[in-house]
């Protein structure tokens, strides 16, 4: 096999597992988004590295956003949201701060494969990505010919940035007004 053939079978991969995605879920998580004062939100690994970069396009919105575990990252109130993208929902720092947040009062959305996990547990808004991992015993009809969580987190970032189209037609934000709020200090 050839860069292109796998290239074309990992789009086929995102292709199905992305379209198994819950609107409804979506749309819950974009609404859970814009009823918080402040978002926060974690992941761990690649996961994490994802999810930080829904923080930054929240910050280009206008959105209060602070990555957990950062150094400027302040409390966790009763008015926020805590989005966590995990493909297994059980990672345990996740999990400790999941049930941190939930005991505070704040809201508890998650993006997963595993809708029973810990995490899952405590989150009022889950949104599930069926994309198979090692990390998650569950048959979902296929295996990813990509190694590891690969397709959890590709598929996560795409379900991001699909959240960022829908809170953008839901705010009537634009392209250009996000890009008054781009770094100007690289």
């Amino acid at each position: 096999m050839n860069t292109q053939a796998y290239i074309s079978q990992i789009l086929d991969e995102l292709s199905e597992t992305v379209g198994h995605i819950c609107n409804d879920s979506a749309e819950k998580l974009a609404d859970a988004i814009l009823a918080a004062e402040t978002i926060f939100v974690a992941g761990a690994g690649r996961s994490g590295l994802a999810m930080k970069s829904f923080a930054m396009r929240l910050m280009h919105m206008g959105f209060d956003t602070y990555v957990v575990g950062e150094t400027v990252t302040p409390n966790i109130t009763d008015k926020d949201v805590l989005l966590i993208g995990s493909g297994s929902g059980s990672t345990n720092s996740l999990v400790i701060n999941a049930n941190k947040a939930d005991a505070i009062g704040a809201t508890i959305c998650l993006i997963t494969i595993d809708e029973n996990s810990p995490i899952a547990q405590v989150a009022e808004v889950i949104l599930t990505i069926p994309a198979p991992s090692p990390k998650v015993n569950r048959d979902l009809g296929f295996r990813s010919v990509q190694p590891m969580g690969s397709l959890f987190e590709q598929s996560l970032l795409l379900t991001l940035e699909a959240i960022v189209l829908l809170l953008m037609r839901k705010t009537g934000k634009t392209t250009e007004l996000m890009f008054t709020r781009h770094a100007n200090l690289e």
